[in-house]
């Protein structure tokens, strides 16, 4: 709130373009601080509509998204809303089933639905009396010098609004960041990946899941991989990543069949002969694009937030959790500097940039894991190994992915220590295996043993290490 020496002047107005998940949480945000919060969406109110367009593939909530949901007192009701998923269930080709727990008992990521969720944000937002929620409203213009903003509804009309900060939550396609790319010393990337992705349906059998729901399923195929994560109607999700070029060889319904018949055989009777042949050629595959951008502010009067400044690809399930980050990192910043706008925006570049960027490159790398890694008998070997190592040494071995999904570590960070702790797993591993080949070799020679004395007591340490984990 500005002040005078009469006392206190208007409030301060705070512009959000965009009403998608980040948009909405960051007018929770900036209302519970006092701020006038005006949020500009291009859609008309999804919660009026009958037919809610975008993206609807499922969302994972995790650590750091249900603590910026948290602090402003939404986290209980969206938790209620999902279902938990403890671990990734692994279908073979030859239908067998095979869980990896995500992390420790007690560990899960939440199922969500988008839509549902987006909806309860704009609600609670408008629980503000300072915040007003313009929907139908197009960005035209705006200036980052005098933060005048210019609308333009479906009708032609046009709004004008004065705003003192612009937060650009308008998406990876963000007319916000448009003007960013006409200054100078603006870094930008923008890069598609070759696979598409295509949703399906599978129904409730008997008005029950039709396979276990407490765990995101997958179908890893090497080069191509589907995923199926539960929804509270009883039905789950099922998306298929792929090549392009894979996508377009299947024509027609016969070679739906056929290629699901050779490569999720287990998913035909459940998603049903029909519903395949229909929901394939329904829409198109759809492309994901990775963004990153540098810096995320233009003065003391813009600043770009969520997949505006970050989209990445999903196979780390933390676009949206890292893009409501977004929302506590820049509050807490904004504590760090008294709600001083022109302290305020260059921290927070400085602050955030290296973890988005580094949360980008680790979904597109976790896509490589989840569709050929999790086959691989080494994979799941250090798994165990590291899995073990954090039980018996739970703060100084931490597995990646407990990091980045049950923790707040900065995703930089928890790279960096990734990395070093692979090092000295890997080292450790090959001093063990070399030592225990030399040792072994010079008992072997001195006193031949009797296989099958070794093989139990091997089989009962494994057990345990299995039992110990879970």
């Amino acid at each position: 709130m500005e002040k005078s020496a009469e006392g206190p002047t208007k409030k301060k107005v705070v512009a959000v373009v965009g009403g998608g998940l980040v948009g909405a949480l960051n007018a929770c945000f900036f209302a519970k601080r006092g701020f006038e919060v005006e949020v500009f969406e291009t859609r008309e109110d999804i919660r009026q509509a009958k037919v809610v367009k975008g993206r609807s593939i499922n969302l994972a909530l995790s650590h750091r998204g249900r603590q910026a949901l948290k602090h402003v007192g939404m986290e209980e009701k969206i938790i209620s809303q999902g279902i938990p998923m403890h671990a990734r269930m692994i279908h073979s080709p030859s239908g067998k089933q095979s869980p990896i727990p995500y992390g420790k008992k007690g560990q899960y990521i939440l199922s969500v639905d988008r839509a549902n969720l987006n909806k309860q944000l704009l609600t609670e937002a408008e629980t503000y009396p300072n915040t007003k929620l313009n929907f139908d409203h197009k960005l035209q213009d705006w200036s980052a010098e005098t933060g005048l903003m210019t609308f333009v509804r479906s009708d032609g009309s046009k709004d004008q609004i004065k705003a003192d900060l612009i937060v650009g939550c308008d998406g990876a396609f963000s007319a916000i960041r448009k003007q960013f790319l006409r200054r100078s010393r603006c870094n930008y990337s923008q890069t598609y990946i070759p696979h598409g992705y295509m949703e399906l349906t599978m129904p409730p059998i008997d008005g029950e899941f039709a396979m276990k729901p407490n765990y995101l399923h997958i179908w890893p195929r090497n080069t191509f991989m589907m995923i199926a994560l539960p929804n509270l109607d009883k039905t789950f999700t099922c998306t298929l990543f792929m090549p392009f070029d894979d996508f377009e060889k299947i024509t027609t319904g016969d070679e739906v069949i056929e290629f699901f018949q050779k490569y999720f055989s287990d998913t035909i009777p459940l998603i049903g002969l029909d519903a395949l042949k229909r929901d394939y050629f329904r829409l198109p595959a759809l492309a994901m694009v990775s963004v990153k951008c540098s810096p995320y502010h233009i003065g003391d009067k813009c600043v770009l937030m969520g997949d505006a400044a970050h989209a990445v690809v999903p196979f780390y399930g933390q676009g949206m959790n890292a893009g409501f980050e977004d929302c506590i990192v820049f509050d807490e910043v904004m504590d760090q500097f008294n709600e001083d706008f022109s302290a305020v925006l260059p921290e927070y570049t400085r602050v955030r940039v290296p973890d988005d960027h580094a949360i980008a490159d680790l979904a597109m790398y976790n896509y490589i894991e989840m569709r050929a890694h999790v086959n691989s008998t080494w994979f799941l070997f250090r798994k165990h190994v590291d899995d073990f190592l954090h039980f018996l040494m739970p703060k100084t071995i931490i597995p990646l992915y407990t990091m980045v999904t049950f923790t707040r570590t900065r995703y930089h960070k928890a790279v960096e220590r990734w990395h070093w702790q692979d090092k000295v797993i890997n080292r450790g591993l090959l001093f063990s295996a070399t030592g225990a080949v030399l040792g072994g070799s010079y008992l072997l020679i001195k006193n031949p043993p009797d296989i099958n004395k070794l093989i139990i007591p091997a089989e009962k340490l494994w057990n345990r290490v299995v039992a110990l984990r879970t």
